[in-house]
């Protein structure tokens, strides 16, 4: 039976659970720029991603699958303008992108990766 160790684990979810050689994380939500552009949130989910993985002993050319939500499709240029500034080229993940409600009013992107680590 392996291991699972769980990243800054709550009463409700963990911000990151690694099981075997993958991480996966939770729906990343931007809380310093909630309110504000897709641009600065995603830019924020990203860093926060950024930390998890390395807590994990990975780093962003090492994910597998993203999945993306938007509270409105109209701002897929602005979440791609800083997730194409972020990535690294030939080392980007399957991707995933979706329109959705999310938990509250003023968060616009969430994002939940799965990596190796």
């Amino acid at each position: 039976m392996s291991d699972i160790r769980r990243i800054e684990p709550g009463a409700r979810m963990s911000e990151a659970v690694i099981h075997g050689n993958k991480v996966y994380t939770c729906g990343i939500v931007a809380d310093k720029t909630m309110g504000q552009s897709v641009l600065l949130q995603t830019q924020e989910v990203l860093q926060q991603i950024d930390s998890l993985l390395a807590q994990a002993g990975s780093d962003k050319t090492r994910i597998l699958k993203a999945n993306i939500w938007l509270t409105n499709m109209k701002n897929f240029a602005q979440m791609n303008q800083a997730w194409d500034a972020w990535a690294v080229p030939g080392k980007t993940p399957a991707r995933a992108t979706m329109e959705a409600k999310l938990a509250a009013p003023g968060y616009d992107v969430e994002i939940m990766i799965e990596a190796a680590c």
